[in-house]
C-alpha cells in the first residue's frame, strides 16, 4: 500500500480524486473514522448540487435586480409618477389581457340579453361601458388579493418574483388600501345596476377572495378562476333587464362555455411556470395534465362550442337570435381555439404567453357574433 507521503507527493503532480476513489484515499487516513467518512463522502457528492443551486439562486437574484431597477417598459408605467408605478403593477394596469378576458364574457351575456329584449342600442351600450369598469375594477382587485396570498410563494418563481407584494415595493397596508379602492370603484359600479344584480353579486365574493388559495391544495385552481371570472355572463342578464329567472337554462350554457374557455387558456398560462411551480409546491392542472394536456384541452374546447352554441339555442328568441352571425361567431373562434391548441409549444414560456395572449381576440370574435345578431333586426 502506498504511504501518505507518497500519496501527498503524487497528489501534486495529479488531482486526488483522479488516482483513487473516494473511498480508497479515506482508507489511508487512519484517524479518519467511518462516520467522518460519511460525512466527507456526502459533502463531496453533494458539492456539485449544491453548487448548482447557488448558481441558480444567483442567476435569479441576478436577473430579478437587473430588471427591478430596469425603466418601466410599458408607455402607461412610463407616463405615471414613479411613487404610483408600484400599485399599477400590482393591479396590472400594464397588462390588460386579466381584464379583457374578464370582460369578454360579461359582453356575450349582455349582448345575448339585448338580443332577447329587444334592448335599445343607447342602453346596451351604457351597460357594456359599466362593465367594462367593474371589470377593470374587479380584476385589479381579484390581483391584490392573488399577490396579497401568494407573497411567499411568488418570490420563490422566476416570473413572479418582481411583482410589487414579492419584491417588497408595495407592503401589505398599501395593498390593502389599494384592494379598498378597487373594491369601492366595482361596489359604486353594481350599484348603479338593477336590484337583481347585486343580489346575483354577492354569490360571487366567495370565490374573489379565497380563489388563490386553491393551487395549495388542488390541481384545479383554474376551475375556481374559471368560477370567478365568467360570473359576470350571469349578471349581464338581468343588468340589462331580461327576464333572467326565464332564462337560467341559456345563461348556465353561457356560464359553462366561459368555464371551459377559463380552463383552457389558463392552463396554457400556467404551463409558464411548471417548472418553478413544482419546486414552489404550487399546483395546476398544467402539471395534472401533463403530457395529456392538448387531448384534454381538445375535449374541453369541444364542450366549449357546444355550450356556447347550446346558450343561443335556448334563448327565447332562439328562432331569429342562432342566425348567420353568432353562428358565424361560434364557427371563427372553433378554429381560433383549435389553432391555438394545435400550435402551441407547451414547454415553450413565451409561446405559451403569446396563445395566452391570443384570447383577447377570440373572445372578441365570439362576441362580435352576438353583437351582429342583436344588431341585424335594427339594420334591416
Amino acid at each position: 500500500m502506498a504511504s501518505w507521503r507518497s500519496v501527498v507527493v503524487s497528489g501534486l503532480q495529479k488531482p486526488l480524486f483522479s488516482q483513487f476513489s473516494s473511498r480508497s484515499c479515506l482508507c489511508l487516513l487512519p484517524s479518519v473514522s467511518s462516520v467522518h467518512y460519511r460525512q466527507l463522502h456526502q459533502r463531496v457528492l453533494s458539492a456539485p448540487q449544491q453548487k448548482n443551486q447557488q448558481l441558480e439562486q444567483r442567476n435569479l437574484s441576478t436577473a430579478v435586480t437587473k430588471e427591478a431597477t430596469a425603466a418601466p417598459q410599458s408607455w402607461i408605467l412610463r407616463h405615471l409618477p414613479t411613487e404610483i408605478v408600484p400599485y399599477a403593477q400590482l393591479i396590472r394596469l400594464d397588462k390588460p389581457v386579466g381584464t379583457w378576458l374578464l370582460y369578454w364574457p360579461c359582453t356575450w351575456g349582455i349582448a345575448m340579453a339585448a338580443a332577447t329584449t329587444s334592448a335599445p342600442l343607447l342602453s346596451t351600450a351604457s351597460t357594456l361601458a359599466l362593465f367594462g369598469i367593474g371589470a377593470l375594477a374587479m380584476r385589479s382587485a381579484g390581483c391584490v388579493v392573488n399577490d396579497l396570498w401568494d407573497r411567499e410563494l411568488d418570490a420563490k418563481v422566476a416570473r413572479t418574483a418582481l411583482r410589487p407584494l414579492a419584491s417588497g415595493s408595495v407592503s401589505v397596508r398599501g395593498a390593502a388600501v389599494c384592494l379598498f379602492t378597487q373594491l369601492s370603484v366595482a361596489l359604486g359600479v353594481l350599484l348603479i345596476l338593477p336590484a337583481d344584480c347585486f343580489l346575483l353579486a354577492a354569490g360571487s365574493l366567495g370565490f374573489v377572495a379565497t380563489y388563490p388559495l386553491f393551487k395549495r391544495f388542488t390541481y384545479y385552481p383554474q376551475l375556481m378562476l374559471a368560477f370567478t371570472y365568467n360570473w359576470g355572463a350571469l349578471l349581464a342578464f338581468p343588468a340589462m333587464l331580461a327576464p333572467w329567472t326565464e332564462m337560467l337554462p341559456a345563461m348556465a350554457a353561457l356560464y359553462g362555455a366561459g368555464i371551459c374557455w377559463t380552463m383552457i387558456y389558463d392552463t396554457i398560462y400556467a404551463h409558464q411556470d411548471k417548472r418553478d411551480d413544482i419546486a414552489a409546491g404550487i399546483k395546476s392542472t398544467a402539471l395534472a395534465w401533463g403530457n395529456n394536456t392538448k387531448p384534454i384541452m381538445t375535449a374541453v374546447a369541444t364542450a366549449q362550442i357546444g355550450l356556447l352554441s347550446t346558450a343561443g339555442l335556448l334563448l327565447p328568441t332562439a328562432t331569429t337570435f342562432a342566425g348567420p352571425f353568432f353562428l358565424a361567431g361560434v364557427a371563427w373562434a372553433s378554429l381560433r381555439i383549435g389553432k391555438m391548441i394545435y400550435q402551441v409549444d407547451l414547454d415553450d414560456p413565451a409561446n405559451c404567453w403569446k396563445w395566452f395572449v391570443e384570447n383577447i381576440k377570440t373572445g372578441g370574435v365570439i362576441f362580435l357574433g352576438i353583437l351582429g345578431q342583436y344588431l341585424w333586426p335594427m339594420i334591416f
